[in-house]
């Protein structure tokens, strides 16, 4: 890059600062008090889980430490148990078994329906009008498959729509900014929500080829940021959530079906994108297939070569994107680095045509949603690039 080169860079980097400093200022006001405290570590329970000494194969006798065990060994302690003794555990520690990566599948269904109620009836007792009380209950609809729960700080939640042991194609999605327990599955938005996502594009899989079973996975995991305030600005947050989602895409990938015909594509919308941009690099290629950012404010990488080998890298964003204002710098420690669809970053860029908005990449129609589809279901062919121009698929062109 030329001495005239890196001094505009500069200015812009300036002047984007100064515009997303102006933005956040005027939308919730630029202070420490709306600064979230993530949820960290191991799951609740684990210090009973730790002290539980009862007679089980391996390691002595003693359960794994959901700290330090690996998922692949988990998965490994679980094989090895009687269907007895599975049982018994997810009775007894219901809350660190509902979310301990690479347990089995359905076990951890069974667990987080247990701490669901037992939560429920725990608010319903302390305050019977509590609006937490039908948030539980919805969760606990026949038909709804919890894979992690977590009720500690504004709550985490992860969920399968399909199912996840017998599918051949798997995508998991991660949302960004003001996703929490209340706002997961919230109805007023049928596609702009965690859950309306998952559900719009597991949707769209089947359409895109109806004999092929496919799961998603939506995986609110990690504390997001409130608005537009510091928090969204900075990475601390996504940083805290990188060990979550790194260990929630091990445990997948140590207890995947064996149908399976590829590791997950990974769907990454707005902050969430930050959350993957710094988890990507410690991946392989048993746990992640693609890459896709989109409505990214940047992933904290200079180009896709450094988010690590394991996965294709793709982005999408649609013309009237407001993030598309806060992109491209990285000034102060406030922003999130180079904008994935640029042609300099070096990602596959696709189509998101008649998308509106920020939350609007999974409504029915848009070509968001098809491209998406197509690069969960590996069928890359068909994907339309942002340029118009057809790649094979290709697409790292950058917009126009």
């Amino acid at each position: 890059m030329s001495h005239t080169q890196v001094g505009r860079h500069r200015a812009r980097s300036l002047i984007t600062a100064a515009l997303m400093v102006t933005v956040m200022a005027g939308t919730v006001g630029w202070t420490v008090a709306h600064e979230q405290q993530p949820v960290t570590g191991p799951p609740p329970g684990t210090a009973a889980w730790r002290a539980d000494h009862s007679p089980v194969p391996g390691a002595a006798g003693r359960l794994p430490d959901p700290a330090t065990a690996s998922p692949a060994e988990i998965a490994r302690f679980f094989a090895g148990l009687t269907a007895s003794q599975q049982r018994t555990l997810t009775l007894r520690h219901p809350s660190v078994v509902g979310n301990l990566d690479g347990a089995p599948v359905a076990l951890r269904y069974t667990a987080n329906a247990l701490a669901i109620r037992a939560e429920r009836d725990k608010e319903r007792a302390a305050d019977p009008k509590s609006p937490l009380i039908d948030r539980y209950t919805r969760l606990l609809a026949p038909g709804r498959r919890i894979l992690a729960f977590d009720p500690r700080g504004r709550g985490q939640v992860a969920e399968v729509f399909g199912d996840l042991m017998a599918a051949q194609r798997t995508a998991v999605l991660v949302p960004g900014s003001d996703t929490d327990l209340s706002t997961f599955d919230r109805t007023d938005r049928p596609y702009g929500s965690a859950a309306g996502m998952a559900r719009s594009l597991r949707a769209q899989m089947g359409r895109e080829a109806p004999g092929v079973r496919t799961a998603v996975v939506v995986w609110v995991g990690y504390t997001t940021p409130l608005g537009l305030g510091p928090d969204a600005a900075t990475g601390r947050l996504a940083k805290a959530g990188v060990p979550r989602l790194d260990r929630f895409l091990a445990g997948l990938a140590a207890t995947a079906g064996e149908a399976a015909q590829a590791p997950p594509a990974v769907f990454c919308h707005s902050y969430g994108s930050v959350v993957c941009g710094l988890t990507a690099s410690r991946l392989d290629g048993a746990e992640i297939s693609d890459l896709v950012v989109f409505g990214s404010p940047g992933v904290r990488a200079d180009d896709a070569a450094d988010l690590g080998p394991a996965a294709r890298v793709w982005a999408a964003r649609d013309g009237s994107d407001w993030v598309r204002r806060v992109t491209g710098f990285d000034f102060l420690g406030l922003g999130h680095g180079e904008d994935p669809t640029d042609p300099s970053f070096g990602a596959r860029v696709v189509s998101a045509d008649r998308a509106h908005g920020h939350t609007g990449y999974f409504a029915p129609g848009t070509e968001s949603l098809r491209n998406f589809a197509r690069i969960a279901l590996g069928r890359y062919a068909a994907i339309s690039c942002a340029d118009g121009a057809d790649h094979g698929g290709d697409c790292r062109h950058g917009l126009v």
